[in-house]
């Protein structure tokens, strides 16, 4: 499993300096991408709350399907087919977009904006690898909710849960003023 992750280390993480004199209208696409981020955490959330009931055993496989089918996640998953599995369309739809359009168009600034691009680009590859785990367990709990499934989920989750919440934040420090100030969005 893939518990601990270097990723998180922030240290090791590419920067750009802070862009100075930003206008409220240039970093009205740095709000829009925090904005985005944040469905993607509250859809998180609403996934941990799952994961803890099915743990309880107070909810069938049947709840977790139709609760699952709330999610704006899943619908696009519906839509677009991508391969996350049941709960991660959307994480993966919104990376794509990002590694097709506007990863390509921050690499082009300078090479630090180049560096800050291709660790969000490793980061996705990580944040999917753990999506995939994610629906594994969650699978197998619904099937058998013993506590060594409860066990898996949670520690995937969890791994998900930090990886996923400090590639957002980091996204949104380094790139979110420069889409509007370089005129990317």
């Amino acid at each position: 499993m893939i518990l601990d992750i270097g990723f998180l280390d922030d240290a090791t993480r590419p920067t750009v300096p802070r862009l100075e004199d930003i206008t409220p209208a240039q970093r009205a696409a740095g709000e829009h991408l925090r904005d985005v981020h944040d469905h993607i955490r509250s859809e998180l959330q609403a996934v941990k709350v799952l994961i803890q009931r099915a743990g309880t055993g107070l909810v069938s496989k049947a709840e977790i399907a139709a609760e699952t089918e709330k999610l704006a996640m899943v619908a696009n998953l519906r839509r677009f087919g991508v391969l996350c599995g049941q709960y991660c369309a959307l994480v993966n739809t919104h990376h794509s977009i990002e590694d097709a359009y506007l990863f390509p168009s921050i690499a082009a600034i300078s090479d630090g904006y180049r560096k800050v691009a291709d660790r969000l680009r490793a980061e996705h590859g990580v944040v999917h690898e753990l999506l995939e785990r994610q629906i594994a367990t969650l699978e197998q709990l619904a099937a058998e909710p013993t506590p060594a499934h409860f066990t898996a989920a949670t520690e995937i989750f969890e791994a998900l849960e930090r990886v996923l919440l400090s590639h957002l934040g980091y996204e949104e420090d380094q790139i979110g003023d420069a889409l509007g100030y370089y005129g990317l969005v």
